[in-house]
């Protein structure tokens, strides 16, 4: 008898979004005929056009106590079986991923069918910002009246009239810079000392020059649809493969990047003006993928870099610290009100009184995003393919929106760009946030008694609550943002990265690039 043996998944009625590796064996007396069989079969498998072929792998070491380089053994061997070549690449410093990618000429990067981060977020943050610093050139996002810093510019004069500053150009003169002691997260352990922190800075973004080769023939722009981002998580939180997979497991993830799914995912643009008050203006361009956020977000990460020897525990011990401080900082925040969509406001005058902290509006049907979003793809069916439709949906939202400013005492002003799931938070920061439906959820907490803070923290823990339904909280699904501090008293905290800003912009950008995912089944 002559055997075959043809490995495929299952699942787990328990566990929907798990993918197991299992076997099937089949056998036949005749040797002929299995050759026949096991042809078809790989000329099938050969015919699927989704399945990636050639990936760029970067393992981070000493992410979560080491795992990421365990998870990589672990799944290598199905990336081998599936017939997938892979460059893997070991980490050896901070901003190790970025300097390679941004670096790496068109050419090379059409020749991959994506790139994979076997760590956690903020090895995925580098890997983004790494691709997109010298290829994605959209336009700054929109500013209210009064705060843009090219409203002398020709193509912003109609919209500087109406009130809005919805730039157009290119951001030529920014400055993107990925930070060498971006060290600030268990996915970016430092791993060569320096004596002083590297900057890695990138040249302009000019649309009339190639940004790696200057052949046009081979210009790598985004959104595009044959790239796509993977992650094996093997992070901290890993908030990213919990929110756009369903679980934090590096065999399912690995399955979900050999079999070639696909899902598009928002990106939110971070252009800060200025880094502190007395600075000069100087438009520097980040990219975050799950979470942009100031305040509580930020001490956070910037106290945690004082207890590096505890591991991944030290963001539990550094959260209370920083609660326990309760601090909170003087802010104004504008922000795009769409028609259609529903906010959560909050007065200073709310927040004191011991009255019932539901809010006094009614609460709307929450619509969670799952595989095959109907709101997503909806979302994507009327949206944009390519940089110039990116910029025309920014026009039509200054048309058909207003801004609307919120200022005081925040402890926290913080974006999720997706529900941003993690082991703490089962339902993440904003169930309802959706992978790729144009939108940031701005979430803007006034200052408020200790005992209410707590009490608001406490309902992330526990699923199916609602934490935003606080009086001092304010929800707002918005396109677009924009921040601004008399001082720099905090940090902001970009996907778990320390970003030193007191004037920020954001945007999100809808379907900027495209996971190695489907959405969370559950």
């Amino acid at each position: 008898m002559h055997r075959f043996v043809i490995h495929g998944i299952t699942r787990t009625r328990k566990r929907p979004s798990t993918w197991v590796p299992c076997e099937y064996i089949f056998g036949h007396k005749d040797l002929k005929t299995c050759k026949n069989w096991f042809e078809r079969l790989m000329a099938c498998i050969n015919n699927e056009g989704n399945r990636p072929k050639n990936l760029m792998v970067f393992v981070h070491p000493l992410c979560g106590k080491g795992r990421g380089v365990r998870n990589w053994d672990t799944v290598a061997p199905l990336f081998d079986r599936a017939k997938i070549k892979t460059k893997v690449i070991v980490t050896e410093r901070a901003g190790h991923a970025y300097d390679t990618l941004a670096s790496l000429s068109d050419i090379e990067l059409k020749a991959l069918d994506g790139v994979v981060a076997v760590g956690g977020d903020g090895l995925f943050n580098e890997i983004l910002n790494g691709i997109l610093s010298s290829r994605y050139k959209a336009s700054y996002p929109p500013t209210p009246e009064g705060f843009g810093y090219f409203e002398s510019d020709e193509n912003c004069e109609e919209q500087i009239r109406n009130g809005l500053n919805c730039s157009v150009r290119t951001p030529d003169s920014a400055s993107t810079t990925f930070p060498g002691n971006s060290s600030k997260c268990d996915d970016h352990e430092p791993l060569l000392s320096t004596s002083q922190p590297t900057v890695l800075e990138i040249p302009s973004q000019n649309p009339s020059k190639e940004p790696c080769t200057g052949d046009q023939d081979h210009l790598v722009s985004f959104p595009n649809d044959w790239f796509r981002l993977g992650i094996i998580p093997s992070g901290s939180t890993d908030a990213i493969v919990l929110s756009t997979t369903g679980e934090r497991d590096p065999v399912t993830s690995a399955l979900l990047i050999i079999l070639g799914r696909r899902m598009s995912l928002d990106i939110a643009q971070v252009v800060r003006w200025k880094s502190s008050p007395t600075a000069e203006v100087l438009p520097t361009v980040r990219y975050a993928a799950s979470f942009a956020g100031y305040g509580f977000y930020g001490e956070v990460i910037r106290e945690s870099e004082n207890y590096r020897w505890m591991g991944p525990a030290r963001y539990d011990f550094s959260g209370t610290m920083v609660f326990l401080k309760h601090r909170s900082y003087e802010a104004k925040v504008a922000f795009l009100e769409i028609p259609n969509t529903n906010s959560l406001t909050a007065s200073a005058d709310d927040v004191t009184g011991a009255q019932p902290l539901q809010s006094r509006h009614k609460k709307s049907r929450k619509i969670i995003c799952r595989t095959n979003c109907f709101v997503c793809k909806e979302a994507s069916t009327s949206g944009q393919n390519s940089e110039d439709e990116i910029t025309d949906s920014s026009r039509k939202i200054c048309e058909n929106s207003k801004w609307v400013w919120s200022e005081g005492r925040f402890l926290s002003v913080g974006a999720a760009v997706i529900s941003c799931r993690n082991e703490r938070a089962p339902d993440g920061l904003v169930a309802d946030a959706h992978l790729s439906d144009g939108f940031l959820h701005l979430l803007l907490i006034r200052d408020c008694p200790l005992p209410l803070y707590l009490w608001h923290l406490t309902q992330f823990t526990k699923k199916g609550s609602d934490p935003l339904s606080f009086k001092f909280v304010e929800h707002h699904k918005t396109p677009a943002f924009t921040f601004i501090s008399s001082h720099d008293e905090s940090v902001w905290n970009l996907d778990g990265e320390i970003f030193q800003a007191c004037e920020v912009s954001v945007q999100a950008c809808r379907g900027l690039v495209n996971l190695f995912a489907s959405g969370p089944e559950v």
